[in-house]
């Protein structure tokens, strides 16, 4: 397994995590990814371990939070050896306190995100989402009082747009507070909006990527293809509506591409993908998801080798989608060839 930094932090993670989103099984949404037990989930942990996977993330919302609760029981007895990752904002609940990130929400969270996965500390914590309506000074400054408090060791996000993750940096080195080292954003060979504004901005400010969703909401596993049917069984057809959507046009020259390049290497076409984005700027870690332990293996043959230059460059042309203003006038090449320092 290749480390990497995360970000501009002291923090050393692998390049490929485990999403433990698939832990627990219950609840309506976040619930149906999976059904993993204790039983199952440390099968799958014991197999990450041996790969050299140590980062495990996982988010209180995730199968109302028997995710987190199943994680800490797989993790029993080898806290010392993996990285725990967690997220909080999204709405837990009907109540006007089971959602955002004030002062009340985080402490709290924080303090059943630690029960459930029986820990004294959590490595990553991770707001989940934005909060509009409590100050960015608020949300920072209880951070810093969870830090010091030896509950959380480093601080991120996930799913923040430019302006609300460079609005809470600037406030963080006006104030002292602890900068947010990671962005857990979406990004695929199908999805590839992270590149236009979020990438160059974690460059700049030195925020590493973690990236969930690599095979584009299980669009790129190798059981589409053009002019067949969605495969019968496929999560697909109960969860498509509420991941992000992707043009069929976009999808199939994307699958040819990677069919075309799996046939020359013997690879998976997950492998192809997931190893397409280890090779892009700022990505730290890529999360991968797995129900079995088939997946699981063939997620993991993503690293240890490399596709050539010729192989990215089909990759490249065959995902290009359009930009949105003020991007649209320029190309994406041009873009990476501007990215100074070197790429986190």
């Amino acid at each position: 397994m290749e480390y990497r930094r995360l970000g501009a932090s002291g923090l050393t993670v692998p390049a490929l995590s485990f999403g433990a989103g698939t832990f627990g099984g219950r609840g309506p949404l976040f619930g149906n990814w999976g059904t993993s037990d204790a039983a199952e989930a440390r099968r799958l942990v014991d197999l990450c371990l041996d790969a050299g996977v140590t980062l495990f993330d996982t988010a209180d919302v995730y199968s109302d939070g028997a995710s987190e609760e199943v994680l800490g029981a797989a993790l029993k007895g080898r806290r010392d050896r993996v990285l725990i990752s967690t997220k909080t904002g999204l709405p837990t609940g009907d109540g006007p306190g089971d959602a955002g990130t004030s002062r009340a929400r985080l402490v709290a969270a924080v303090d059943g995100a630690l029960r459930r996965l029986g820990t004294d500390h959590i490595d990553l914590f991770q707001l989940h989402a934005f909060d509009a309506a409590t100050p960015v000074e608020e949300v920072l400054a209880t951070l810093d009082d969870l830090v010091r408090a030896g509950k959380l060791r480093y601080v991120g996000v996930s799913n923040f747009s430019g302006w609300q993750l460079m609005k809470s940096l600037a406030a963080a080195e006006r104030h002292g507070r602890p900068r947010y080292v990671a962005h857990q954003v979406y990004y695929s060979l199908v999805g590839r909006d992270y590149e236009w504004e979020l990438m160059p901005l974690g460059v700049d400010q030195g925020v590493g990527a973690l990236v969930w969703s690599p095979l584009g909401w299980g669009r790129l596993t190798g059981r589409i293809r053009r002019g067949q049917p969605l495969p019968a069984g496929s999560r697909l057809h109960a969860t498509a509506a509420y991941g992000p959507p992707v043009r069929d046009e976009l999808l199939y020259r994307v699958v040819d591409a990677l069919d075309e390049i799996a046939a020359e290497t013997g690879r998976t076409v997950p492998q192809i993908a997931i190893n397409w984005l280890l090779r892009r700027p700022t990505v730290s870690s890529v999360i991968v998801g797995a129900r079995t332990e088939r997946q699981l293996r063939d997620n993991l043959g993503a690293v240890g080798w490399s596709l050539t230059d010729d192989q990215v460059a089909r990759l490249d042309t065959a995902s290009a989608g359009e930009a949105a203003y003020p991007y649209f006038p320029y190309r994406r090449q041009e873009g990476f060839a501007r990215l100074s320092p070197p790429a986190v």
